[in-house]
């Protein structure tokens, strides 16, 4: 697997975790976090074939998550882009570090905004539960892992999606990581 710090950028995994939590007013539930940023990254995939993060999607037992994101909200990573928006983790809860707006996340274009707006608006009053049942039934690439955790391929969701040229599009999400790779060293 790529080396993370290459490629995977924590500071703008961040600023969504914190466009959430600010809709939520100030600190929400981990488990309604990640199902939230799942679904933004999917919506984004759908209407512009590209992820809002470039992260790792897996299947968990509470359903499809973003692999990294979900390891800087449990604080199994460090990274001071990540820490400059959002706090420790607290029972089951993360929140902003300090008082922002909107236009403080200059790491997200004006589509990536309206995107996560668009899932806020849809899934923002679910429970974190209904928001895991919901991705159960309504997102087919995750497959139960029975406790564990399975990679779902780009390539899977875009062909859920309706994608015809998904093998073409995950390999254009491989390729901007070798990029980005590249440029970081």
């Amino acid at each position: 697997m790529e080396n993370m710090n290459n490629w995977f950028n924590a500071r703008k995994a961040a600023q969504v975790a914190a466009f959430f939590a600010l809709k939520e007013g100030g600190d929400i539930n981990v488990l309604k976090l990640t199902k939230l940023v799942y679904l933004a990254d999917r919506r984004h995939m759908e209407l512009y074939d590209y992820p809002i993060l470039d992260d790792e999607l897996v299947s968990m037992p509470h359903g499809p998550v973003n692999s990294m994101t979900y390891n800087f909200i449990n604080g199994y990573h460090e990274d001071a882009g990540w820490n400059k928006f959002i706090s420790d983790r607290t029972e089951h809860k993360v929140g902003l570090t300090s008082s922002i707006s909107l236009e403080q996340l200059d790491e997200l274009s004006k589509a990536e905004l309206d995107t996560l707006d668009q899932i806020w608006q849809k899934f923002g009053a679910m429970e974190p539960f209904q928001l895991r049942d919901w991705t159960h039934e309504n997102c087919p690439e995750w497959e139960d892992p029975h406790g564990s955790s399975n990679p779902i391929p780009y390539e899977r969701v875009f062909k859920y999606l309706g994608k015809k040229n998904a093998e073409e599009l995950e390999n254009e999400i491989r390729e901007n990581r070798v990029l980005a790779s590249s440029f970081s060293h």
